[in-house]
């Protein structure tokens, strides 16, 4: 997919961007060099490969560090609201504001 002069000036312009004539001409070369790596990599055949986590699996074994999926703390729900001025089933009370 190749874009035009009017096509990044277009896109600038969406953008609320100011772009000189220059600048759009750059800009253009670099889109479309962006848009050709873009089309490589998905002539690339990738059938057949599984996804991986992290890429450096294919060059070495990497044993993740994950701590155990535990509960190291409780809240102690009746502790925080003691200092409540009301407190009803659980949940706190508060005055009316709006009538």
């Amino acid at each position: 997919m190749a874009l035009t002069l009017n096509d990044v000036k277009r896109i600038a312009h969406l953008a609320r961007l100011e772009l000189a004539d220059a600048e759009a001409g750059n800009t253009l070369d670099r889109l479309n060099d962006f848009f050709g790596l873009v089309e490589q990599m998905q002539a690339v055949d990738t059938s057949g490969i599984a996804p991986l986590a992290h890429p450096i699996e294919q060059i070495e074994d990497v044993a993740l560090r994950l701590r155990a999926d535990a509960v190291t703390e409780t809240v102690d729900r009746d502790a925080l609201q003691r200092p409540a001025p009301a407190v009803q089933d659980g949940l706190y009370l508060v005055p009316k504001v709006i009538e």
